[in-house]
């Protein structure tokens, strides 16, 4: 699968859950994509979007309990996209970013290509 696709970019991966971050991160990598930063609590999250260098986010809703509202907020405002990733499905995304594309965890590998693909060619140049 690696091989078919070109390489796609740096990702900003945020995930309180450890093993699931693991493995996203892993997934990114065999998609092509560079892990970038991540971070696992929500100041974290919040210092590097506002600093660290990357295409394209990758934001669980719920960090340990706080909504994840201050960093899309954040990655919005310098025009970058984000994906959120969610075990509540859309109702569960801040109401504000409804309109944002949300992987329902658990997610397959296929699935996280697909919308990646279609949010980085839906973002602004």
């Amino acid at each position: 699968m690696t091989a078919t696709r070109p390489p796609g970019g740096s990702v900003f991966l945020v995930e309180d859950e450890v093993m699931i971050r693991m493995m996203v991160a892993d997934m990114l990598e065999e998609l092509g994509y560079s892990v970038a930063a991540e971070a696992g609590e929500i100041n974290e999250a919040i210092r590097l979007a506002q600093s660290a260098k990357f295409d394209l986010a990758i934001l669980d809703v719920n960090v340990n309990g706080k909504v994840i509202s201050p960093v899309a907020e954040l990655i919005d405002a310098r025009n970058l996209p984000f994906i959120f990733a969610t075990g509540y499905g859309s109702s569960g995304l801040p109401e504000e970013y409804r309109d944002r594309p949300a992987l329902q965890k658990p997610f397959q590998i296929e699935t996280l290509a697909r919308m990646i693909d279609t949010t980085l060619r839906s973002a602004p140049v």
